[in-house]
């Protein structure tokens, strides 16, 4: 067995963290940008998403077809487009569809707006239908660890209205996961409660792969875990109260 130590910080850091009104972004870390097509060089992911979406958008054909709208922002861009949407829409609007300055996923990098392609692009709801190529893209995305972030039906859940067109990636096997319970971010954070480190864990048993995922209560300053020599891991803060490890069975 090997022992890993994950310090109170990591608990804001991965690609499962949860970004909401109720729970600000906490890291202040560096994100490794990447941008998401050639034609859009200022639209940006962190790079592992970045890299996903891409090979996503090549395997479905969506050349001239799907177009990044908006992906990592920074705080002060964040801001300014909150401000402005007050101006322009209101306050009911703005709470429906503009997250609040590090209440938004997209100063974490791992979230993108898309759009199908049109002559006319509304930057806040841009139309992304669930027919033809973007209907193409729903079906795939969980493969490639994205999830549709606020779904119709979990407004009380997510705080945000629903956003069809807003994707976030989240890592394979967990967007499989989140996908097959029809679950949103929020309930997969506390769905995973059930599998603590010391108790039963979940297993995902696909073809010859067995993936195991299950939850660790963050201690006040070092939490310390032992994991098997030879399975390849993976490990992200829930930005909540723990950890969310996933191991991938020889």
């Amino acid at each position: 067995m090997r022992t890993v130590n994950l310090y109170k910080d990591d608990v804001g850091r991965g690609s499962l963290i949860l970004v909401n009104l109720n729970h600000p972004i906490k890291s202040s870390m560096k994100i490794p940008l990447m941008p998401v097509d050639a034609e859009y060089k200022d639209i940006c992911m962190e790079t592992k998403a970045s890299t996903l979406l891409s090979r996503l958008l090549d395997t479905i054909g969506s050349k001239g077809k799907i177009i990044p709208v908006s992906g990592y922002r920074s705080k002060e861009e964040q801001e300014q487009i909150y401000e402005e949407s007050l101006k322009e829409n209101g306050m009911e609007f703005t709470r429906k569809y503009v997250a609040l300055p590090d209440r938004s996923e997209h100063q974490t990098g791992l979230a993108i707006d898309l759009s199908e392609k049109s002559e006319s692009i509304d930057f806040i709801r841009p139309d992304f239908p669930y027919t033809g190529i973007c209907g193409e893209f729903r079906q795939k995305a969980a493969r490639y660890g994205f999830i549709e972030r606020y779904a119709k039906g979990k407004e009380r859940t997510t705080g945000i209205s629903h956003e069809p067109w807003h994707f976030r990636y989240v890592g394979y096997p967990h967007s499989q996961i989140i996908k097959n319970h029809h679950m949103s971010l929020e309930e997969y954070i506390e769905h995973m409660k059930e599998f603590p480190y010391e108790g039963k864990h979940y297993f995902l048993k696909e073809k010859s792969r067995m993936t195991e995922v299950f939850y660790v209560r963050k201690d006040s300053h070092k939490t310390t875990i032992d994991l098997p020599d030879n399975d390849l891991y993976q490990i992200s803060g829930n930005n909540v109260d723990g950890f969310i490890v996933t191991l991938w069975r020889q």
